[in-house]
């Protein structure tokens, strides 16, 4: 038996997880680590806080099986993206790491646009400038840092910066490195074009790989530390909801994914280069080679459903906490106590502003019809098919676009909810399934790391072999027909109330 490591550096923690070639789980450990907010709109985190934990969570893992080490024939690397690592000639990190939350580059972006030109920059990098984004952190590091710029010799991204650590090798992969803004998308190279506009020297940047390549090997160090055998093959791997797609089999044209977390993504995989000129949803290469995928995101998924938990539903917690359940199990049940529609109750779910397909950071929250014949399970169901709608918008641009769609896996917490599974499958008119592992991100680079080492010829054959469906909800025409009625509502909220967000944003 042959295994493989997925190594999925977060936000909020790294957890590594061991599997064998079919892609059962053998054991996991996760590390946690915090998170800094030095002023107001500002996140960096401590590099060396994600390589004490992938340490941690390997040697765990080698440790606390009965595998032996030297029959982990690759590890795989994935987690959050964007964020800026910069070290010196020592190889030191230079700063914190200025990660994917950070809103500091509003300035920033406009001097991208400017430089490279909005339509070019889309047509090169397939996104418009924002403040997610690596290019617009370096941009600021260098004019408001600039004695940190001058000492810099390379720039990684988080994954980057464990796999310098655990092969001493500069190097990233194409899905991560689409996140940068200095990719050539279509081509899945470094823009020479956007590199001399912005004056950022190439050589600073790592290698580009493809997803399932190997980029370097375990070295001595790295192999004492963890308990790994030297020289084992570390690939590409995939920036989080690339190697989430990996991990649930969305490998082929027609396949998506939505992902109800704090946020909401819908996710295409696509053979065919494919970018919005409007820059509504992102288009990043994927992990497969020569193929993309096509993401939209709602800002405020689960994140509205948390806050009508903590805001209103106390009771719903107390009773929980009686009955030794999670506080969403009630408001499942109180959800259907209202019918579609949840009497004529809107949700608008825009608590973080939104960015598909209304790019646009004043845009609120809202619930729209509200009456005094509502009551908390009215509020409750309102939210759940506020976010649904909202993940519909998502699918519009992709219909738009022409990118297919005949199936839809789900994952993350909201997926739990077989209310929520049964809701987006008739607001998207398509079946909703769910894959028998929920390790998402780990088993994604898992398998990617099992392709390099020769395991399987391919990624599409790993995901067929390894990936299995749990269950599948199918859609109820009569459902799709009653929830289009208020789904057309919906769209013309946001047009209609843009005028009250921006209004209300300039007081």
């Amino acid at each position: 038996m042959k295994y493989s490591i997925g190594v999925d550096i977060g936000t909020s923690g790294t957890k590594t997880v061991l599997f064998d070639q079919y892609g059962n789980k053998i054991t996991s450990s996760t590390v946690e680590y915090p998170l800094h907010q030095p002023k107001n709109g500002y996140a960096e985190q401590d590099p060396n806080d994600w390589w004490s934990a992938t340490v941690k969570t390997i040697s765990d893992v080698v440790t606390n099986s009965a595998v032996a080490p030297c029959d982990i024939v690759g590890i795989g690397l994935s987690g959050q993206m964007h964020g800026l690592v910069m070290l010196d000639e020592d190889n030191k990190v230079i700063r914190p790491s200025i990660i994917w939350c950070d809103q500091r580059t509003g300035a920033e972006c406009a001097d991208i646009e400017r430089l490279v030109g909005k339509e070019r920059l889309i047509q090169i990098t397939a996104n418009p400038a924002l403040t997610g984004f690596t290019a617009s952190k370096i941009m600021w590091v260098k004019k408001h840092e600039p004695e940190n710029y001058s000492r810099t010799r390379h720039i990684l991204l988080p994954k980057d910066y464990v796999r310098f650590m655990l092969t001493g090798q500069y190097a990233t992969e194409v899905s991560d490195a689409s996140g940068m803004q200095l990719l050539d998308v279509p081509n899945r190279c470094w823009s020479d074009e956007v590199l001399q506009k912005l004056d950022i020297d190439k050589d600073l940047l790592g290698k580009v790989y493809e997803s399932a390549q190997i980029t370097g090997y375990v070295t001595k160090e790295a192999a004492q530390l963890t308990g790994l055998c030297q020289g084992t093959p570390v690939v590409g791997g995939a920036g989080d909801n690339a190697a989430a797609a990996v991990g649930m089999g969305v490998v082929r044209n027609g396949r998506t994914f939505t992902t109800v977390g704090t946020s909401g993504v819908v996710f295409a995989h696509t053979d065919d280069i494919v970018i919005d000129p409007k820059g509504r949803v992102h288009t990043f290469c994927c992990a497969v080679p020569n193929a993309w995928h096509i993401m939209g995101v709602t800002q405020a998924a689960g994140l509205s459903l948390r806050w009508l938990r903590d805001t209103v539903c106390t009771s719903e917690i107390a009773q929980a906490q009686q009955e030794d359940v999670d506080p969403y199990v009630i408001m499942d049940e109180e959800a259907l106590t209202s019918p579609i529609g949840a009497n004529k109750l809107l949700y608008l779910p825009y608590l973080m502003g939104e960015r598909t397909p209304h790019l646009d950071p004043n845009a609120r929250g809202c619930f729209v019809g509200l009456s005094a014949i509502h009551n908390r399970g009215d509020l409750i169901r309102s939210v759940m098919e506020g976010v649904a709608y909202s993940l519909k918008d998502c699918l519009g641009v992709f219909d738009e676009m022409d990118v297919a769609y005949n199936n839809m896996y789900l994952c993350g917490g909201g997926a739990r909810s077989s209310v929520w599974r049964r809701m987006l499958a008739d607001v998207f008119e398509v079946p909703c399934s769910r894959t028998l592992s929920d390790e998402g991100p780990a088993l994604g680079v898992a398998i990617l790391a099992l392709v390099g080492a020769g395991v399987y010829d391919n990624v599409p054959d790993a995901c067929d072999a390894i990936v299995k469906t749990k269950d599948t909800v199918e859609n109820h025409q009569r459902n799709s027909a009653d929830y289009k009625k208020y789904y057309n509502i919906y769209k013309e909220l946001y047009g209609q109330l843009k005028p009250a967000f921006d209004a209300l944003a300039s007081l």
